[in-house]
C-alpha cells in the first residue's frame, strides 16, 4: 500500500515540478524537486511543499556549484597567462644577454 501511495504522490508531483521548470530549467531543481517530493511525502503528504522548497534549494546549490566552476576557469586561465608571460619574459632575457 505505501509502495502505491509514494508512486502516486510522485506521479502527481514531478507534473508539477516540470511544469514550474518551463523550456528553461534551473541547475538542480529538477533533482531537488524529486528529492523534495519524496521527502515530503514522509513527513506528512507535504510532497507539492517538498518539491518546491527542493527546487529552490537545489536551484541555490546548482548556481554555488556554477560559481565554483566558473571561479576555478578563470584562476586556471590566469595561471596559463602568467606562466606565458614568464616565457616570453625568459626568452626576451636570453636573447638580450646574447647580444
Amino acid at each position: 500500500m505505501n509502495t502505491k501511495l509514494i508512486a502516486a504522490s510522485l506521479m502527481l508531483s514531478l507534473p508539477l515540478a516540470f511544469a514550474s521548470a518551463g523550456a528553461s530549467a534551473k541547475p538542480g531543481c529538477l533533482k531537488g524537486a524529486a528529492a523534495g517530493a519524496v521527502g515530503g511525502h514522509f513527513l506528512g503528504k507535504h510532497h507539492v511543499l517538498g518539491a518546491a522548497v527542493g527546487c529552490a534549494v537545489g536551484h541555490h546549490m546548482g548556481k554555488k556549484q556554477e560559481r565554483r566552476d566558473a571561479q576555478a576557469q578563470a584562476n586556471a586561465q590566469a595561471q596559463a597567462n602568467a606562466n606565458a608571460q614568464a616565457q616570453a619574459n625568459a626568452r626576451n632575457q636570453q636573447a638580450n644577454g646574447r647580444r
